[in-house]
């Protein structure tokens, strides 16, 4: 069968840089690993021409030599060719060996970039480690956003053990090195392809083992606490905003650092004023002759009070009045929006007699056009 061309076989361009023909490797061989698809012979086939295609785009001197020449400049550099069922007994061939963890996704995340996310000390121990952060939601009220407030949560945490202060040995007995693993912190078994290294299941990949586990927190080290905290939301916060209490979340594995507490906001909706930014919108009912002789009305504000506001006569239904300083609370400053005001101009849907006979002096004196001729339409 002939070959395809290697960039074709990792589905990259020509010029893809060094990064994106590892992602694309890595993919590719994870995907089609013989040991996650066992006796799949076209899954075996595709993970062979994977691992030639990058043997030579992920080696500078191969790729130029085959961007010049094809195949005939890299066969030569091969030996005619790998038998790649052969040469790849196991991934310290392909990687170079030193790679612990749980099995060959680990393996190729440590050599693309993406694993080792624990640190270890000799013979595989591993040191301390972060604890996870956490997140809890809350709803505050409207005005609460604006303003800021001050609120109370509770929430269950991880925490050291008060027994054994988060060795996870009775009496500070210690660990002794695993009897599995004798230390190293893996086991490796032989799956025909490959001979796979992956985390001891007795230890975790820890290298070691408590000898005498505390009776609190069973040798994990960590107990689970249900905590009150005081949390201050500043001013000008919206849906979707959150703040950060640093070290509030699970405390970390043989003594890591905490995790931190994400408080995620939730801003409940007003009855009468919307957001945008840091602006508020309102709508306000005025009358018809308020409309037609203008005047002064109060608005009630977002604060609790009322603002008098002049109304210019004439005013069409739709307009708006703007009132500086009177919107949301900007984050980190005093400073302040703007509200709007959105004037609905009310008509009457029942008149008495006498607004009736006004209403109908008032048409006449405006010589009220009884076929108006059509204006542009405004959305």
């Amino acid at each position: 069968m002939a070959k395809r061309d290697y960039y074709e076989v990792l589905g990259v361009g020509k010029t893809a840089t060094l990064d994106e023909i590892k992602k694309a490797y890595r993919k590719l061989a994870i995907a089609n690993h013989p040991d996650r698809n066992p006796g799949d012979k076209a899954a075996e086939d595709r993970f062979k021409e994977a691992t030639e295609a990058y043997d030579v785009l992920g080696d500078e001197k191969k790729r130029k030599m085959y961007d010049q020449y094809g195949f005939a400049g890299v066969d030569g550099a091969n030996g005619g060719g790998h038998d790649y069922s052969n040469v790849y007994r196991d991934f310290s061939d392909i990687f170079g060996g030193g790679f612990g963890g749980g099995g060959f996704e680990d393996i190729f995340s440590s050599f693309f970039g993406g694993g080792g996310g624990r640190s270890q000390g000799r013979g595989g121990q591993r040191g301390p480690e972060a604890g996870s952060s956490l997140r809890y939601d809350v709803d505050i009220d409207f005005k609460d956003a604006v303003f800021g407030t001050k609120i109370e949560v509770a929430y269950s945490h991880q925490v050291a053990c008060d027994v054994c202060h988060g060795s996870g040995s009775e009496g500070g007995s210690g660990t002794k090195v695993c009897p599995t693993c004798n230390g190293s912190g893996q086991v490796r078994r032989n799956s025909g392809f490959f001979a796979i290294a992956s985390a001891c299941p007795t230890c975790g990949g820890s290298g070691h083992v408590i000898e005498n586990p505390c009776s609190s927190c069973h040798g994990t080290g960590l107990k689970r606490k249900q905590q009150k905290v005081k949390v201050s939301i500043p001013a000008g916060v919206d849906t979707g905003s959150r703040v950060v209490l640093r070290g509030m979340g699970d405390a970390g594995p043989n003594g890591g650092p905490a995790g931190d507490l994400y408080v995620y906001i939730n801003v409940k909706p007003h009855k009468y004023f919307v957001r945008q930014d840091y602006d508020l919108f309102c709508q306000i009912p005025i009358s018809i002759t308020q409309a037609s002789l203008g005047g002064e009305i109060k608005v009630p504000t977002i604060d609790g009070n009322s603002i008098k506001v002049n109304i210019p006569s004439g005013i069409q239904s739709g307009k708006m009045l703007r009132v500086k300083g009177r919107g949301v609370t900007k984050l980190n400053t005093t400073d302040r929006g703007d509200m709007y005001i959105k004037l609905q101009v009310q008509i009457p849907k029942r008149l008495g007699m006498k607004a009736k006979k006004l209403m109908q002096e008032l048409s006449a004196a405006l010589g009220e056009d009884e076929s108006p001729n059509p204006v542009p339409f405004e959305a």
